[in-house]
């Protein structure tokens, strides 16, 4: 059971049960109905594998820092796991993932391909570019309701044309990933800057850090009130159900942003896990918003 949790642990596998729902709602925004089984299948294990993949990549490339930093959730760091392990993981699952995307239709397989690759860059060399690197990781959890919705195109073109709320759905979820990726970086700033890693509290100070992702926060907040007022956002347009949800999404990145600002002494790691359960309550938002109407 210890090496299946460090595995878990590893793989990162509750973002990608996260990544599938994210697709889950872009197809059915896109279909307005539930995609075919087996195209939902190939949509999700791309995206499981590819996250498990580079997440094992991650960690071996992060083995030094990760001990520094004292990461004990961390299984290679902990020595639950070898570091080849990790890269075993990665160069089974990778190709795995883009093989599924194939399947799917070419704006998947070229989404994929250029995000797997982008996300192979990262672990090698952006990640030492803390900056470009937080942006990388929101994009990365943005991507997938475009992905999603991709999934609804012909097998034989190229087409992101879609229902332009799938794209204010995906940046609402970028702004929330670089909010919690300069979080982390607060959170790791001691281990990064005896490594060198020159990230946004090395330029701005931890406190102008903390402040920086409260306002991310804070700008997917008003942004996820848009598909309730304005009508081109169809079925989320008036939906009282989606603004139940929404809006307890906003309410945890609300009380998170109002530690980050005002709290003197802020429990950063337990922050991370509580604005990825508020990410999770917004999905249900969008996913129960895209079948139920008011």
């Amino acid at each position: 059971m210890r090496k299946l949790k460090a595995l878990w642990e590893l793989m990162r596998l509750e973002h990608g049960v996260m990544l599938g729902i994210a697709i889950l709602i872009g197809s059915v925004i896109a279909l307005r109905d539930l995609p075919p089984w087996d195209k939902f299948l190939l949509t999700f294990f791309t995206a499981l594998f590819l996250e498990a993949s580079t997440f094992a990549l991650n960690d071996y490339y992060d083995l030094d820092i990760d001990k520094k930093n004292k990461r004990t959730d961390r299984p290679l760091a902990r020595g639950d796991l070898s570091p080849r392990s990790a890269l075993y993981l990665c160069f089974i699952l990778f190709p795995l993932g883009i093989i599924c995307s194939f399947f799917v239709n070419i704006t998947c397989f070229v989404i994929a391909l250029v995000t797997g690759l982008l996300a192979l860059l990262y672990d090698a060399r952006l990640k030492k570019m803390k900056l470009a690197g937080n942006f990388y990781i929101a994009y990365i959890m943005a991507i997938p309701f475009i992905f999603g919705g991709a999934a609804a195109a012909p097998g034989n073109r190229l087409a992101l044309d879609m229902p332009p709320v799938i794209y204010v759905v995906a940046l609402i979820a970028f702004l929330a990933g670089v909010g919690r990726e300069i979080m982390k970086d607060v959170m790791d700033f001691k281990g990064d800057r005896e490594t060198g890693v020159k990230s946004f509290p090395r330029y701005i100070g931890i406190r102008g850090s903390q402040i920086l992702s409260a306002l991310f926060y804070l700008v997917a907040i008003v942004l996820s009130f848009l598909p309730f007022y304005i009508p081109v956002f169809d079925v989320y347009y008036q939906n009282f159900y989606y603004l139940l949800l929404v809006f307890i999404t906003d309410v945890l990145f609300l009380i998170a942003s109002l530690q980050l600002v005002f709290k003197r002494e802020v429990d950063l790691r337990f922050l991370r896990k509580y604005t990825l359960a508020a990410t999770f309550v917004g999905l249900l938002a969008f996913l129960v918003g895209a079948f139920i109407t008011s």
